[in-house]
């Protein structure tokens, strides 16, 4: 036996109930005509017989009036009424014999034509005045009167059978009516049945299967491929489930097969990442660490399970949450910060980085926590710091005193010099101030770097500052045809800042502005409030630095590609930024090509002195 699908059963079970929908809408239809015949035979054949039959009795009752009307001597009044009234009843007999349908109406019918013939003959004597009243009354009552009694008998017959007739249409339409509703009411109950065990019957055949489907989904959607649905059945729902286990158990062995190589891999890349030269830690979101290299493990004691936020290296859990919060990779600028560990009895130096783990919408999942050791270039950067200030304090004293030869020189004092000498010894005074400039520079560097540098920190207002830096160079200014303005509001804070350093800041930065600003260029010195602070900036209108170039231009020795030899050595800008950081405070550049700069540096608000009680 061919298996029976979803869609059979569906028609079986809608079927069924259209079934009875069409035989209770036949039967329905079938009795309305039935009793709509019943009724029009009702209204139409019996009816009209009753209408036939009351108008007779009335005729012959307005006949009979008429001849009471001669009788009285009222003789013209009385044929009238008489002659009138024969007609209407002549009608009645015509309607009464076109509407029989009852057995029986006929006889009577014509008994009550013959009668009322009869009835006209014997009227004739009554109604003549030539005939004396009593004989007339006399022919009347014995004669007229009893025919017309007959007739009214007659005709209350027929209107008796008619509506007999009537009452027997109306019990069979009540009857049909009834039985009807039975079987109405029968059809309903088996509808009603035929519903119910479809309904049932879904739910097996259909719902059940469904929901089985569902959990089973929901058991995989949770990572449990180990699932299998009942395929009890041979229609869909059953080719279905027997799919879906299919899928199920493929799915399952592709996932125990991706599990083992995951978990091969996984043990792999922790072998190999323990092993690692670098301190390296991998925290979840948490700050729990799940995989630590063996160094991180010795040398900071980060082992799986340390948890970052207990760590007692807070700096590290700072670096944490800043790549957590930001997405993006955390680190102390420039390398400034540093973690000293003795290894074997050897100091070193560990620069710490976390870089965030994100998934493919750029959500974090966890964090990478290197800690870079960078002792070597630490070693080398002292070396080189060493190296240059050593070098720098044994030119000054040769330069020192190859400038005063050339001075003397150019005085003449020890004898008198050609125009080609003096034009030699002219340019050789130039680049011995270049090069006094540039050891002072670097001498200035190394002091800042080591601490050295002595400041005389004191509340500076912010006009005056920016005022004193703008007049220093408004004479070079004018000489090229710059413009200097000043955007300085009168209500600023105090700032807390060596007035000679700021100076000598505002002076490199003016100078580079006024070189790289072409004839009939401005420069403007501006500085605003902040929360914490006030940002002071010089903005040109110059040649603008290159975007390539930007992350690079506050290093030491650096210079623009393309500059002329006279630019500097590329140690002012540097400066700038150690003089603002020994502040506590920031630089930051913004530059578009062909446009100018715009150099901002900070410095501290004075704090308010609290009020006294």
């Amino acid at each position: 036996m061919p298996p029976v699908r979803i869609r059979g059963k569906l028609l079986l079970g809608f079927g069924g109930m259209l079934c009875i929908l069409a035989a209770v809408g036949y039967e329905s239809i079938t009795l309305l005509n039935e009793l709509g015949k019943s009724i029009d035979v009702i209204l139409r054949e019996n009816y009209r017989s009753v209408i036939a039959c009351q108008q007779m009795k009335d005729a012959m009752e307005r006949i009979d009036g008429g001849i009471l009307f001669c009788l009285l001597g009222f003789t013209e009044q009385g044929k009238r009424e008489i002659e009138r009234n024969k007609v209407r009843f002549q009608n009645a007999m015509k309607l009464e014999f076109s509407t029989i349908t009852v057995e029986g109406e006929a006889e009577k019918a014509t008994h009550i034509e013959e009668l009322f013939s009869e009835y006209q003959k014997k009227l004739g004597p009554v109604v003549q005045d030539l005939i004396p009243m009593g004989t007339r009354k006399t022919l009347y009552v014995r004669e007229v009167l009893p025919l017309f009694q007959a007739i009214k008998k007659g005709a209350d017959e027929i209107l008796k059978i008619n509506q007999g007739s009537m009452k027997d249409a109306n019990d069979r339409a009540r009857a049909k009516a009834s039985a009807s509703k039975d079987f109405m009411m029968l059809l309903l109950l088996l509808g009603g049945c035929v519903s119910i065990t479809f309904v049932l019957l879904t739910g097996k055949w259909i719902l059940r299967p469904i929901a089985r489907l569902i959990e089973s989904a929901e058991k995989m959607e949770r990572g449990r491929f180990d699932v299998w649905v009942p395929d009890e059945s041979s229609d869909e729902i059953g080719q279905l489930s027997r799919a879906f286990n299919a899928m199920a158990s493929s799915l399952y062995e592709l996932r125990r097969i991706d599990h083992a190589n995951l978990v091969r891999v996984q043990r792999s890349i922790e072998q190999a990442f323990r092993h690692l030269p670098d301190s390296v830690a991998v925290f979840d979101l948490q700050g729990i660490a799940e995989v630590t290299t063996e160094s991180a493990k010795a040398i900071f004691e980060i082992r799986p399970g340390t948890d970052i936020n207990c760590f007692p290296l807070e700096r590290l859990a700072l670096l944490f949450h800043e790549a957590l919060r930001w997405g993006t990779v955390a680190e102390q600028g420039d390398g400034g910060m540093y973690l000293q560990r003795f290894v074997n009895g050897e100091e070193r130096y560990f620069r710490p980085r976390a870089v965030p783990i994100l998934d493919s919408d750029r959500q974090p999942t966890g964090v990478i926590l290197i800690l870079a050791d960078v002792t070597q270039e630490r070693q080398q950067e002292e070396a080189k710091r060493g190296m240059i200030a050593t070098v720098s304090h044994q030119l000054k004293t040769p330069l020192t005193s190859i400038r005063m030869a050339i001075h003397l020189l150019l005085d003449e004092r020890v004898g008198k010099l050609s125009d080609k000498q003096s034009e030699l010894l002219l340019a050789a005074r130039e680049e011995g101030e270049r090069l006094l400039t540039i050891v002072e520079q670097l001498l200035q560097i190394r002091r800042i770097e080591s601490g050295r540098l002595v400041t005389e920190v004191t509340p500076i207002d912010p006009l005056d500052l920016v005022t004193e830096a703008a007049d220093s160079f408004s004479k070079p200014a004018n000489e090229k045809g710059i413009t200097i303005s000043m955007d300085v509001p009168d209500d600023l804070p105090n700032v807390s800042a060596d007035k000679v350093l700021i100076l000598h800041a505002f002076a490199n930065l003016l100078s580079n502005a006024i070189k790289y600003t072409g004839t009939g260029g401005s420069v403007t010195v501006a500085a605003q409030a902040r929360e914490t602070d006030v940002s002071f900036s010089v903005t040109d209108s110059g040649v603008g630095i290159p975007q390539q170039y930007l992350k690079h231009i506050l290093e030491q020795f650096f210079r623009v590609p393309g500059q002329e030899s006279e630019s500097g050595a590329g140690l002012g800008l540097a400066i700038v930024k150690q003089i603002i950081e020994a502040h506590h405070g920031i630089v930051t550049v913004q530059s578009w090509e062909g446009k100018g700069s715009t150099f901002t540096f900070t410095l501290p608000k004075v704090e308010p002195e609290p009020k006294s009680s």
